[in-house]
């Protein structure tokens, strides 16, 4: 056998017979694909043997993602278990071990994965998705909150408003999808505070992920001129909501007329550079800007595809409302899997975590885009939840079956997402919280008014 492809072998072997001893963690096999042991490769830092060296730190990290139970004492005790299980000694469930290996997984390798892993995804998505030919981008932010200790309350601080000792930190994400396969492309992270704390700041540093031809799809607080006129020197289309205090300016009465309540207006460059602007990229902006704005399913919408012809008002409507699959790839990420809240207590840990959740998302995204190229059906059309339920209940109970993944891969495409245009649902929730009084107080605070005067008698 030629020498580099024999190394290669035994670096495989080696990485999947680790992996094989923590078999509920299965999620990370589609890591062990030859395309990406090069990715998890480069990135292992210099470790000697142990107990829980990093691949499988990083399979009970996405495992601990996966589970309703996140605690690492749960984590431990899967590993144990299905260690004594599968003819191993038995060592102890102390999570010490665990929680410094965490530590010492590398940020860079959790992130390079989600990359990878993410463009792969691009890759193999099926262009019959595509709108006129062409990729469709999808962008969108969310808050995170972090539990509450003092240094995630340093690197991310709650807001103003919040009485001290009763907020949480926030962590301000934002994510860059691919319309076609649901799959996270990338994603970037601050405070909600201070200098460069916006979503268009986060912005910023993801363009580089779009390619001359694509289309990206955003909300209201992306429509400004210079991220326009960024986006189309770069060949890339957009459509947003305009922004709200914007509105009332629109007047369809100028600029050039195309339909009813759709126009071209040029824009003029603001006089004013933004902070986060070189002098030399306000110089380089162009002076004008050509835009046509579009009043279609009660959205006002600000977009570059000026041609009537080629994307009539009615195909403008139709694609931005493709846009709310970003609202529904967030839910996923943040009820399903239970991003919502974070559990780690630093900022680099918390920040890890996120990552790792990102990490699983999309294996699980690679999971129902092979499950509906075999049953042929769009990706979109496969419930996310129903795809995380099959895996983790399949992978308990077939551990051991070669070919029973081609069956899991049909039992994901049978459920199919109902199509629901225009649904409206309200935002409220009927059953009743206990009825427990708001912790108004810091919670040693309040502890140090039981003691004294004891629980309130009854409850108002």
């Amino acid at each position: 056998m030629h020498p580099i492809r024999s190394a290669c072998a035994r670096q495989r072997h080696t990485l999947k017979r680790g992996l094989r001893s923590i078999d509920a963690y299965a999620f990370f096999d589609l890591l062990t694909h030859s395309s990406m042991l090069d990715q998890v490769e480069a990135h292992l830092p210099t470790h000697r043997e142990r107990l829980l060296p990093p691949t499988e730190t990083l399979a009970m990290f996405l495992a601990q993602a996966l589970s309703a139970d996140r605690s690492c004492q749960y984590a431990v005790n899967s590993f144990v278990v299905r260690r004594v299980a599968g003819g191993l000694s038995a060592c102890s469930t102390a999570t010490g071990a665990f929680c410094r290996a965490r530590q010492r997984l590398p940020e860079a390798m959790v992130s390079s994965l989600l990359r990878f892993t993410g463009q792969r995804l691009v890759d193999t998505a099926p262009h019959t998705a595509n709108w006129q030919g062409r990729r469709i981008r999808l962008v969108d932010g969310t808050t995170i909150a972090l539990p509450d200790t003092p240094a995630n309350q340093k690197a991310f601080p709650q807001t103003d408003r919040q009485k001290p000792g009763l907020g949480f930190p926030l962590c301000r994400l934002l994510a860059l999808f691919c319309l076609s396969s649901g799959a996270v492309i990338d994603a970037a992270t601050c405070a909600t505070q201070g200098k460069g704390s916006d979503e268009q700041s986060l912005l910023r540093p993801l363009l580089d992920h779009l390619q001359s031809g694509d289309v990206l799809l955003g909300d209201a607080l992306f429509a400004t001129y210079f991220l326009l006129a960024e986006l189309k020197r770069r060949g890339v289309d957009a459509v947003f909501e305009q922004h709200g205090a914007r509105r009332r300016n629109t007047d369809f009465r100028r600029g050039r007329r195309l339909g009813q309540r759709d126009h071209i207006i040029e824009l003029r460059k603001p006089t004013t550079r933004p902070a986060w602007m070189t002098s030399a990229q306000y110089d380089e902006a162009p002076d004008t800007l050509a835009i046509r704005e579009v009043l279609a399913g009660g959205k006002l919408l600000v977009t570059t595809l000026l041609c009537p012809r080629q994307t009539p008002k009615s195909e403008i409507k139709a694609l931005y409302r493709q846009r709310w699959h970003a609202e529904l790839d967030l839910r996923c990420l943040k009820t399903t899997l239970g991003m919502e809240t974070l559990s780690c207590c630093t900022p680099e840990m918390a920040m890890k975590e996120l990552r790792v959740y990102l990490l699983a998302y999309n294996l699980v995204r690679g999971l129902m885009l092979r499950a509906a190229q075999k049953a042929r059906v769009s990706p979109r059309q496969l419930s996310f939840k129903h795809a995380v339920q099959l895996w983790l209940v399949w992978r308990a109970a077939h551990r051991k079956a070669n070919r029973a993944e081609e069956v899991l891969l049909l039992l994901v495409a049978q459920q199919r997402v109902g199509n629901r245009p225009d649904r409206i649902e309200p935002r409220a929730v009927k059953r009743r919280p206990k009825p427990y009084p708001r912790l108004m107080l810091p919670r040693p605070a309040a502890r140090e008014i039981v003691r004294i005067h004891g629980h309130e008698r009854r409850v108002k």
